[in-house]
C-alpha cells in the first residue's frame, strides 16, 4: 500500500464526495469560462489540503457537511491564489505543466481566479459557521500580505531567516494551519482542540515549504523549473540564508543582495548553489524540516486512535519524503 492509501483509508468514502463537490463547482454555463475551469480541474494535484480538512474533522468529531464545503472553499482559494500568482511572477509553468496564464492569458487568468475565489467564499457561507466563512477570509489576507512581504524583501540588506518563516507562515503554512483548523471548527471542537489543530497544520506547512525549497537545489524536470531558479527570482531560502550567515564575508553578503535585487547572473547563482551544497546548507534545511515534522506529531492527541495517528503521521512523511 502507497502512503496516499494509507493516509486516505479513514477517508475513503468522504473523499469520493469532496471529489464530485469539486468537480460540480468547477463547471459554468459560458463556454470560455468552463474551458478554463476544465483545465484547471485537469492538473489539480492530490488534495492533500482537502484531506488535512477531513482528517482532522474525523480526528476530533463526526464529518459532516460543513466540513465538504470548508475543505472545497479552501482549496478554491489555494487554487486561485496560484492561479493569480502565476500571473504576478510571470511564470509560464506549474508543477512542469503550462499555467493557465501560459495557455490563455493575464486576463483570462485574473478573472478566472476572481470566479474562484468568490465560489471559495460562496462555500464558506454554505457552512453556516461563521468560524469558517471568517477563517476563509483571513486566510486570502494572509496570502495576500505574504506575498507583499517577500517583494518588499527585496530591498532588505538583512539575511534573516525570521522574515523567511514569516513570509512562509503567511504564503504556504497558512492553507495547512487553515485546513487543519476548519476541520476541526467544521465538528465543533472544543477551542484547545481547535488552537491544537491549528498549530499542527502549521508546523505541516513550514515543514512542507522547506521541502520545496530545497527541490530548487536539484534539476527536476518534473517540477518544470531548473536548478536555482528560486534565486533567479530573487528569492532566498533557508539554504542560502544560512550559508550567507554562516560564511559571514562582504562578498557573500554582496552576491546576497545582487541575488534579491535580480543583478546576479546565471553563473554567479549555479556557483553559489555549489557553495549551498558544500558548506552544509541543504543538511541544514532538512534538520530544520525534520525538526517540525516532530513538533507536529508531538501535537497529536494521546487518545489518536491508531488510524487516524497512521493516516496523519504517514501524511507528515510524505510532505517531507516526496519527490516533487
Amino acid at each position: 500500500m502507497d502512503k496516499i492509501e494509507l493516509i486516505t483509508r479513514p477517508i475513503e468514502k468522504e473523499l469520493e464526495a469532496f471529489r464530485q463537490l469539486f468537480d460540480s463547482s468547477l463547471q459554468s454555463s459560458d463556454p470560455l469560462l468552463n474551458e478554463v475551469l476544465a483545465y484547471i480541474k485537469k492538473r489539480n494535484g492530490k488534495m492533500m489540503r482537502p484531506i488535512l480538512v477531513m482528517l482532522m474533522a474525523k480526528l476530533y468529531g463526526v464529518l459532516n457537511d460543513a466540513t465538504l464545503h470548508a475543505a472545497l472553499s479552501l482549496e478554491m482559494l489555494h487554487t486561485a491564489s496560484l492561479v493569480h500568482d502565476d500571473v504576478v511572477d510571470e511564470s509560464d509553468k506549474r508543477r512542469g505543466q503550462s499555467s493557465v496564464n501560459a495557455v490563455y492569458n493575464n486576463k483570462v487568468s485574473v478573472l478566472v481566479g476572481d470566479y474562484m475565489l468568490a465560489t471559495s467564499l460562496r462555500h464558506a457561507a454554505y457552512t453556516g459557521m461563521i468560524e469558517l466563512v471568517d477563517l476563509v477570509a483571513r486566510l486570502g489576507q494572509e496570502l495576500a500580505e505574504g506575498e507583499i512581504i517577500q517583494l518588499a524583501n527585496t530591498s532588505n540588506q538583512e539575511f534573516s531567516e525570521e522574515v523567511y518563516f514569516n513570509v512562509i507562515r503567511k504564503k504556504t503554512a497558512a492553507l495547512f494551519t487553515a485546513s487543519a483548523e476548519s476541520g476541526a471548527i467544521s465538528v465543533h471542537a472544543s477551542e484547545e482542540a481547535v488552537r491544537q489543530a491549528a498549530l499542527f497544520g502549521e508546523m505541516i506547512g513550514i515543514a512542507f515549504q522547506i521541502k520545496d525549497d530545497i527541490f530548487d537545489y536539484f534539476e527536476n524536470a518534473e517540477l518544470g523549473k531548473p536548478t536555482g531558479n528560486d534565486m533567479v527570482e530573487g528569492k532566498l531560502t533557508l539554504p542560502a540564508l544560512y550559508v550567507i550567515n554562516k560564511l559571514g564575508t562582504e562578498e557573500i553578503r554582496e552576491l546576497g543582495l545582487r541575488i534579491r535585487k535580480l543583478e546576479a547572473s546565471k553563473e554567479e547563482i549555479a556557483l553559489f548553489v555549489e557553495l549551498i551544497k558544500r558548506e552544509g546548507g541543504i543538511d541544514y534545511a532538512e534538520r530544520v524540516m525534520y525538526d517540525y515534522r516532530e513538533r507536529a506529531l508531538a501535537l497529536l492527541p494521546a487518545s489518536t486512535e491508531e488510524q487516524y495517528r497512521t493516516a496523519l503521521t504517514t501524511y507528515i512523511n510524505y510532505v517531507i519524503e516526496r519527490n516533487k
